[in-house]
């Protein structure tokens, strides 16, 4: 029985005992501690006296462990330059932030009232869209509509927001802490139109609500944006007619036409409005709109060219393609292009395309009719232009008073544009036809001066420059050059009409980067908030192609 026993006591009483690493009976070294787990980065036993590693040795003990033994922070010794914002306009002071990283931007300054429970999130992201979206809709710029965004969401409070403008969607994201959630909230723009009356009234709204003396409510600034969106046109839809006859008969004055072509492009101008406010009403796109507006202007110079009148037929059709060209569309893709915004760029140069296909299908339609019954337009009459100075100054500032007019802008920003398009139209006619300079860089100095004027004239009165700028290119569109190109293209000759297009192009581009060139030299003479610290980084662009 005991040998019995002393068996039973010999087998094992759990599966540690059984396992493969259970060191057998009488094997446990003396001393043994109980076991711990090793750091796969603790240092090998043997190691701790070797000599230390010189500084800057890779495998030298990294010099800062907590925040005790951490060296000071570097601070040059003229200090870091301060960026003044509030004594700036708030489009600057907003561009000055949307182009600065999230974690260093400065903390808002609570302008406008809020309840005790903090700003209703929800609420302010939807006002800042529907304000965006009248922008956008409106043809203003992307990175302006941004800044503006931009400034309402911080009038009220929200910190590290992200607004995105894109061609048709708006978009803004704000994330209260690093901890919280995000809050996203985007819009669609579907209806796009003129009115550069509701575009200024949208900005008043935003600059009252960036300034600290004004107090806006979150209801009232609702109830200012709803007026906004129901306030009427300033203009009647009969003067919106007659001021597109009377610039296309200011635009064939321009280009050498006399009282008789300048009444046929009136009448023909007219009708092709009509026409096309017939098909808008219809739901026909506005690609379809611009052929059939194109259609009557050039089928009235095509019937004047046939009736044997000594008169320039061709000014006719000129006349109605300036009242036609998107010079509108095209200053703002170009603006966007050139500030990074490729894609809503991409976008809008699209459109211009669309724009301008549908004009040359119209056009050449009526060509290919009017040479079949024997019209014999000439061609080399078009870039015939009789210089008379005092006339085509006059007739420029006519132009530009009716495209303000169609613009649909305030009354009190209509005979300053007007002002602005006579300087420019003169400039052009200084440098091109007395100084013998090439129609392409004379385009552009033109260009630059109307971009210059139109952003001081902006910045003095905390409005958008758009309505400053974009009538005042009107004279500078190159209408001739088109129509030019239409025709030879018409009469088979494909080589030189595609050149005379060309060139046409080149011009419209001189406009818009002329345009943007001077609205960024106007920066010259503002103070711009971050300037001194941007002139001493070392590369002040955003982007430098890497």
């Amino acid at each position: 029985m005991a040998e019995a026993d002393g068996t039973e006591d010999r087998k094992p009483q759990s599966d540690e005992a059984r396992s493969a690493f259970t060191p057998p009976p009488g094997m446990e070294p003396e001393g043994q501690e109980e076991d711990q787990p090793t750091s796969e980065f603790a240092v090998p036993a043997g190691f701790e006296s070797l000599p230390v590693e010189p500084e800057g040795s890779a495998f030298a003990h990294p010099a800062t462990y907590s925040a005790q033994h951490s060296p000071p922070a570097y601070t040059p010794g003229q200090g870091f330059p301060v960026a003044r914002l509030k004594e700036s306009p708030w489009q600057d002071r907003m561009r000055t932030m949307l182009r600065m990283p999230v974690d260093v931007r400065p903390v808002p300054d609570l302008v406008q009232k809020q309840s005790d429970a903090g700003p209703a999130v929800g609420r302010v992201l939807d006002l800042t869209l529907r304000i965006g979206e009248l922008l956008l809709a409106g043809g203003e710029g992307a990175e302006d509509v941004e800044a503006a965004m931009f400034a309402v969401a911080r009038s009220y409070g929200l910190d590290r927001c992200e607004p995105t403008v894109t061609f048709t969607m708006l978009s803004i994201t704000h994330q209260p802490s690093l901890v919280d959630h995000p809050v996203s909230a985007n819009r669609t723009v579907r209806r796009r139109g003129t009115d550069y009356n509701r575009l200024s009234a949208v900005f008043r709204l935003v600059d009252d609500l960036s300034n600290p003396e004004v107090d806006v409510s979150l209801e009232e600034a609702y109830r200012r944006l709803a007026e906004i969106r129901r306030n009427r046109h300033p203009y009647p839809g009969w003067m919106l007619t007659a001021s597109a006859g009377l610039l296309a008969g200011a635009a064939s004055t321009l280009v050498g036409g006399g009282v008789l072509v300048f009444f046929a492009a009136a009448i023909g101008a007219v009708l092709g409005d009509r026409l096309a406010w017939l098909c808008a009403g219809r739901g026909l796109p506005e690609f379809y709109q611009f052929v059939v507006a194109a259609m009557p202007p050039a089928a009235l110079g095509v019937a004047l060219d046939m009736t044997g009148i000594d008169v320039k037929a061709s000014a006719v059709i000129t006349g109605g393609l300036f009242a036609l060209l998107p010079g509108r569309a095209l200053v703002a893709a170009v603006q966007d292009g050139l500030t990074g915004y490729y894609i809503t760029a991409s976008a809008r140069l699209l459109e211009v395309m669309y724009l301008f296909i549908g004009i040359i299908m119209g056009v050449l339609v009526v060509l290919y009719v009017g040479l079949q019954v024997h019209s014999s337009p000439r061609p080399e009459e078009v870039l015939q232009i009789q210089q008379r100075p005092l006339i085509q100054i006059a007739a420029s500032m006519v132009l530009v008073f009716t495209f303000a007019i169609l613009l649909q802008q305030e009354r009190s920003t209509v005979w300053i544009v007007t002002l602005n398009g006579g300087i420019a139209w003169a400039t052009f006619g200084a440098l091109h036809y007395a100084g013998g300079i090439p129609p392409v860089p004379s385009t552009a100095v033109a260009a630059g001066l109307v971009g210059l004027f139109g952003q001081l004239f902006s910045r003095y009165r905390f409005a958008s420059a758009l309505p400053y700028v974009t009538a005042a290119i009107g004279p500078l569109l190159p209408g001739s050059a088109t129509y030019y190109g239409l025709l030879l293209i018409a009469q088979n000759r494909l080589n030189e009409g595609l050149g005379s297009l060309t060139n046409a192009a080149a011009i419209a581009l001189a406009i818009a980067i002329g345009v943007n060139l001077g609205s960024e030299a106007s920066r010259l003479f503002m103070r711009i908030p971050g300037a001194a610290s941007a002139a001493k980084r070392r590369a002040a662009k955003r982007t430098r192609g890497f």
